[in-house]
């Protein structure tokens, strides 16, 4: 029998058929972190979730929603207890971001510190166009916790300064599929590799990925690693269960 497949990185609230989902994943036996953009997101995504063990709910405060929402870090932290995962959080310097750059460094700030002062959390980070300037927070708030690098798009050098510090990287096929991405793939640790969807933001062929549909991704790991597709899964797999276990 193969092993489940891992999802770490999965809006699940905002699915049209969020419950339908709910039940596919429990049929398929899918490990699948349900991350949120917003903490006032979080009490209905969990309640998705009951009765679903393997289906695990992130608090998060997404950098792209900074502004108009850093009015919710009061509630962040009232949850944070509550919640072991984190995500989607950390910043975005795109240019439809870079003008509330401030509240984007203020909110992911407060929130590494809070995770701190709860004896940290694993977190899924968003880090497009600003990974050094993530990099450099993280090593302001040791104790923070561990950190999974979502969709990871810096550059070689910021790559190595990430693995250096100990991070950990969940990819997905658009990602994989991409000629910079299976670069950067090829250089992570085998060991500290996790599967994600990103759906249903990210498609494929113009179709939201599904919650765990990460068949393509793992075909392109089993290639980078080379090893068949049965060894990649397990491997993804092997290492959440050390993730879990830090």
């Amino acid at each position: 029998m193969s092993s489940p497949v891992v999802d770490m990185h999965c809006h699940l609230d905002l699915y049209p058929n969020p419950r339908e989902q709910v039940q596919r994943i429990a049929e398929r036996k899918s490990y699948v972190l349900s991350v949120t953009t917003t903490p006032k997101a979080w009490g209905g995504t969990s309640d998705l979730a009951k009765g679903v063990p393997r289906i695990k709910t992130a608090l998060g405060l997404h950098p792209q929603l900074a502004k108009e929402r850093k009015s919710e870090l009061k509630l962040f932290e009232k949850l944070l207890p509550e919640a072991r995962y984190v995500g989607e959080v950390g910043l975005d310097g795109g240019p439809n971001c870079r003008g509330f750059w401030k509240d984007q460094i203020n909110v992911f700030e407060h929130i590494l510190s809070a995770c701190v002062a709860e004896g940290g959390r694993i977190l899924t980070l968003h880090s497009r166009a600003a990974a050094s300037d993530l990099l450099d927070a993280l090593e302001r708030h040791p104790g923070f916790g561990t950190a999974v690098l979502h969709w990871f798009s810096g550059t070689q050098r910021e790559l190595a300064r990430a693995i250096e510090m100990g991070c950990w990287f969940s990819v997905g096929a658009v990602m994989l599929r991409s000629k910079k991405g299976s670069a950067l793939a090829s250089r992570m640790p085998v060991d500290r590799v996790l599967t994600e969807t990103d759906g249903p933001f990210a498609a494929m062929d113009g179709t939201p990925l599904q919650p765990a549909e990460c068949e393509v991704a793992l075909r392109i790991l089993a290639r980078l690693w080379s090893m068949d597709e049965p060894g990649a899964r397990d491997q993804v797999v092997s290492s959440f269960r050390e993730l879990v276990s830090l």
